[in-house]
């Protein structure tokens, strides 16, 4: 049973998969080459591109670097990038320690 995302999750999927689909006929990749590059189906890359949700992440992960994108998103949500966990740990921090 698929549950109702919000529409925001939806619209930024779409994106990404159009976004996904413009830089792979940028670079004149036919979508066979990709993925076999991406070790998935035809079907899951036409998904993919169309943006649905039901593919997982790994496919969207193995896409990106088959296109050539690299790993770069991997940093997503390191503690460099996560300025709203790293507030919420200095707030859990005894005043007496941060001095």
């Amino acid at each position: 049973m698929k549950r109702k995302l919000p529409v925001s999750i939806c619209s930024g999927l779409k994106k990404l998969g159009g976004d996904l689909k413009k830089a792979r006929l940028r670079r004149r990749l036919k979508m066979s080459v990709v993925a076999d590059r991406a070790g998935i189906s035809l079907e899951t890359l036409a998904k993919i591109q169309k943006g649905d949700s039901g593919v997982s992440i790994g496919n969207y992960a193995a896409v990106i670097f088959a296109i050539g994108l690299g790993t770069k998103w991997m940093g997503l949500a390191g503690i460099e990038n996560d300025s709203m966990g790293r507030m919420l740990d200095e707030e859990r921090i005894p005043m007496r320690a941060r001095d």
